[in-house]
């Protein structure tokens, strides 16, 4: 073979690194170093030719030795991998140059991952080529292991920190945040406390009050817009006037009231009596809730006092209305904080603001709550709040009054009477009836219809007080079941002297119940309740659980009472230890603290009810239910054909009314007579 063809094959196997690429980096050597002889570089070609490396740079570098000998290989400067070289090498050929013995030296860096490494020539000795070699991860012990064994000189060098570098990741970290934060208070800060304000000076306006201020209210409602609580527009129609007129008023050394207290059940009106008389007086207007004051950080509760007592006294006079004024009122005392409590702070504040010594502001704050009694007495004194104005629930011409406003807009059907929906309504709330001319408007028009007819009501009514209308239920003895239980009920009630009238019986389940009986209570509300008639409700609530024992028996008697008997349980109870109307006598024999609203007030409410007395209200309990559902049972045992012939009919219709449920009745029995018997019996009847 000729050295040609021999050079021509050999040099296929070569390493990715060139020799003249490297050469011509690396021209100028400092010293030059003796070529080996002839047979000394002859065996050492030999040697690396039988381990695969590269030959064709020997044999190369042997046709020109002249040019050889005048090269030098002193290695430059150490820098970085990337400026020390642009040749790479893979690991596994770096490992077989090294178990060769051709790996001069290697330098280490970025943290063992990346090697430069000295390789000599193998044709000519005064010639070093260097090469990146890309190390694995973790710098493995057997390469070092390897290069001691070798004999190769190696040296790890640490990252040479880039200044710029270093202060741009410091900035980018922790400077530009804290120039922001520092920004974002400084503009907190100056928008919180302008000059001149005299406000509070908290950061991110914590301390600014959150109350939202009308100069000229325009609510839209007036004292013509509340209806039923005329004794409460009365109040407030004598505070505008004194708004509107002061000096009236001042002239006869009469001064305005600096708080008013609106007290009632949810829905009565309390924040639309509010509106009524920012709308009237014609005065600037700061409306928030109580829980407004309130935040997590101590302090900043007061700060919102101040602040917005600051902006009402600059605008006096004015009107401030506090809703939920228990949300900041509560009794002081009673939280877990003591006197450091957040809340009680807040309160502290709002005292020496409504009468402290600064003397009249002329700022009227209006303050509505559905808890009075856990307000603290220092707030409720007068100087304070010095009126009261009680917002109950309306009376049936209230009701009505109140449906006539929100029945303005709609259009009714001429055969409803707003004064018969007032009388099927005890209990709702001018919210309520809001919600009920609602409700009807919109069933008539999912149904089609253009104006609001009784059924339209009625339906409402039901869906208020029951719930939604469930699936009608299928002939069969679930359905008979519940057509006695019910007529039990309208029977029992009926006979019964006291109880109000039947209004309806159906069988249509609505919400929970599979059936409904609805009574029509009279013509005025009553605001005291006789014994007789409490009696009449607990055995006309027992009627359907008579009606099941008497007609199927014990054994099939349901579970469909259970709400009634928690009903007749509560009521008999009240009836023993709040009315006084047992054999024990007229004694009050439950805590007041025990029927506050307020949890923690009945938890620490103390019991100071022995066993014995505890025994006896027991068993009065107890003995007035037992001869309710005997009298309940008397009524189905005696009127068992009437029972028959209503259910047969309420089977069919599903849907029994009053009238025709006192006719069917008449038809078996004299409903006076009975009333009268049953009242001898039970020896109920009154004077």
């Amino acid at each position: 073979m000729s050295p040609t063809a021999m050079s021509l094959t050999t040099t296929s196997r070569l390493p990715i690194c060139r020799a003249q690429d490297v050469s011509s980096k690396h021209a100028a050597p400092p010293h030059k170093r003796a070529p080996p002889t002839p047979d000394a570089a002859t065996t050492r070609r030999r040697l690396l030719q039988s381990a695969g490396l590269g030959l064709g740079l020997g044999l190369a570098a042997a046709k020109n030795p002249a040019r050889a000998r005048a090269e030098t290989a002193a290695p430059p400067a150490l820098a970085a991998p990337e400026d020390a070289t642009s040749n790479r090498m893979s690991y596994s050929r770096f490992l077989d140059y090294l178990d060769a013995g051709a790996v001069r030296k290697v330098d280490i860096f970025e943290n063992g991952t990346v090697a430069v490494v000295e390789l000599d020539d193998p044709a000519l000795a005064s010639r070093t080529h260097r090469v990146r070699v890309q190390l694995p991860p973790g710098l493995p012990a057997e390469l070092l292991r390897k290069l001691r064994d070798k004999g190769v000189d190696f040296a790890a060098h640490p990252v040479e920190p880039n200044p710029g570098l270093v202060l741009l990741d410091f900035l980018l970290n922790f400077g530009f945040p804290l120039l922001f934060v520092v920004a974002l208070i400084w503009r907190s800060i100056t928008m919180n406390n302008p000059p001149g304000a005299g406000g509070p000076n908290l950061p991110f306006g914590l301390g600014k009050s959150k109350a939202k201020f009308q100069m000229e209210p325009n609510t839209g409602i007036t004292f013509d817009d509340v209806a039923g609580v005329d004794e409460a527009k009365q109040d407030f129609q004598e505070i505008v006037q004194f708004l509107r007129s002061p000096e009236k008023f001042a002239a006869l050394g009469a001064r305005i009231p600096r708080g008013v207290l609106l007290v009632g059940p949810p829905g009565t009106g309390k924040t639309l009596l509010a509106k009524a008389i920012a709308g009237e007086a014609g005065v600037p207007f700061f409306s928030l809730s109580g829980s407004e004051f309130i935040e997590m950080f101590v302090g900043v509760g007061a700060s919102r006092v101040r602040d917005l007592f600051a902006k009402a006294k600059a605008n006096a006079p004015c009107l401030v209305f506090i809703d939920e004024v228990d949300a900041v009122g509560r009794q002081r005392g009673t939280g877990i904080g003591g006197g450091n409590d957040e809340r009680e702070q807040t309160l502290n504040q709002l005292l020496t603001e409504m009468d402290g010594f600064a003397g009249d502001s002329g700022v009227i704050v209006i303050a509505a709550t559905n808890r009075p009694e856990i307000l603290d007495a220092a707030l409720l004194r007068p100087g304070r709040f010095d009126r009261q104005v009680s917002v109950a629930l309306p009376d049936v011409r209230g009701r009505e009054e109140i449906l006539k406003v929100h029945a303005a807009n709609k259009r009714l059907d001429a055969d409803v009477s707003l004064a018969v929906v007032a009388m099927r309504t005890p209990g709702f709330s001018g919210a309520d009836l809001a919600n009920l001319m609602n409700e009807a408007a919109i069933l008539a028009g999912r149904r089609g219809k253009d104006r609001i007819t009784v059924k339209e009501i009625d339906d409402s009514i039901d869906r208020i007080v029951a719930g939604l209308e469930g699936t009608a239920m299928t002939d069969g003895k679930t359905k008979l079941l519940v057509a006695y239980h019910e007529i039990g009920h309208a029977l029992c009630a009926t006979l019964t002297p006291g109880h109000d009238e039947v209004q309806k019986v159906t069988l249509i389940p609505r919400g929970q119940a599979r059936g409904l009986t609805w009574f029509l209570p009279g013509k005025e509300d009553p605001t005291l309740v006789s014994k007789q008639q409490i009696f009449a409700r607990i055995v006309g609530g027992l009627g359907g659980r008579a009606a099941e024992e008497v007609i199927f028996g014990e054994a099939e008697v349901t579970t469909g009472g259970a709400g009634d008997l928690q009903q007749v349980t509560q009521v008999a109870r009240q009836m023993v230890t709040a009315f006084g109307m047992s054999e024990i006598g007229p004694w009050s024999l439950v805590e007041p603290a025990a029927q506050s609203g307020d949890v923690v007030m009945r938890m620490l409410a103390r019991n100071s009810m022995s066993e014995r007395l505890a025994a006896d209200i027991d068993a009065a309990v107890k003995g007035i239910v037992d001869r309710a559902y005997e009298v309940a049972k008397e009524h189905v045992r005696r009127n068992r054909a009437a029972i028959d012939s209503l259910v047969d009919v309420l089977m069919e219709k599903e849907t029994l009314s009053g009238d025709e449920f006192r006719v069917i009745l008449s038809e078996y029995v004299d409903i006076g007579k009975e009333q009268r018997e049953t009242a001898a019996r039970t020896e109920l009847v009154t004077a």
